[in-house]
């Protein structure tokens, strides 16, 4: 693998993979039993201009049926592609190749669709200090895959989910009381973990500010309102500044915009949830000669 990604432990692949082979050939391939079990040869081509993702889970789709199929390819995990690009070659047992297509196909043309758009934010944003934040809005059971996928397209990852940080909302705020309060109950649970805290208005943020933790979130703060949050933070009398981060409501057109205001990080639900998938076909025979 030629990207600095480091995918997610080779047991939680083998997992999502043996679920998706399940689910699809459950308890024999009919159609691919038809055919001569054979060596044969296969490509695989990308359709459209796209970011790759998701080789660990092509290569243990067709390894999970035949351990010793040869895959070659070309390009490496977050490596940007055109339309027409080949993107590797494969060599192993006809029937094999033919019953992994299908869930190896899903996988990479999925976490490719996540990557691809993860790279449109980070672009619109490049030259900025604003980075791009996937959330927990992931299609079930792929979680840490969608995330991996984010981080190839450019993005970082937000909490993985409701255990590795503590992440305090209006409900939180309103049954504690306050907001400072809410963080002092926080501080004394979980003393170890990143403390991230919504805001919903200025009076909010300077009593976070006040109060104190890693990250805060300005929750539909219009431009002004935005640029005054930003500058109220630069300005906190506090050893070190704390990042802001925005969130809903956020696209192409006003990516751009927001991260222009100075905040740090823009958290964007559609990269793992509004998942279009990368145009990708498997086909058997020898690869086509470039174009």
């Amino acid at each position: 693998m030629s990207g600095p990604f480091m995918p997610p432990p080779a047991e939680t692949i083998a997992a999502d993979v043996a679920r998706a082979l399940a689910e699809d050939v459950g308890s024999g391939d009919v159609t691919a039993a038809l055919l001569p079990d054979v060596a044969d040869i296969a490509y695989l081509l990308c359709k459209e201009d796209a970011v790759i993702a998701g080789r660990p889970w092509f290569d243990a789709c067709h390894r999970a049926l035949d351990p010793q199929v040869r895959i070659d390819w070309r390009v490496g995990e977050g490596d940007r592609v055109a339309a027409g690009t080949v993107l590797a070659t494969l060599s192993g047992r006809a029937r094999a190749l033919v019953t992994a297509e299908r869930a190896a196909l899903n996988f990479l043309q999925t976490l490719s669709g996540t990557a691809t758009v993860t790279a449109a934010y980070a672009d619109a944003v490049r030259g900025t200090r604003t980075r791009i934040l996937d959330t927990r809005k992931t299609l079930p059971g792929l979680r840490l895959a969608q995330k991996y996928a984010v981080r190839c397209g450019g993005g970082l990852n937000h909490r993985i989910g409701l255990y590795d940080a503590v992440m305090l909302k209006e409900n939180h705020i309103r049954a504690a009381g306050s907001l400072t309060a809410a963080v002092r109950a926080a501080r004394a649970a979980q003393p170890a973990l990143p403390l991230i805290v919504e805001v919903e208005t200025l009076a909010q943020l300077d009593e976070a500010l006040a109060a104190g933790c890693e990250r805060i979130l300005i929750d539909d703060f219009d431009a002004q309102t935005r640029r005054e949050a930003v500058r109220r933070a630069a300005a906190a009398p506090f050893d070190g500044r704390i990042p802001l981060e925005v969130s809903g409501g956020v696209d192409l057109s006003s990516v751009r915009d927001i991260a222009e205001d100075g905040v740090d990080f823009i958290s964007i639900g559609g990269l793992t949830k509004h998942v279009r998938a990368i145009d990708l076909s498997m086909k058997l025979g020898p690869a086509p000669p470039p174009l």
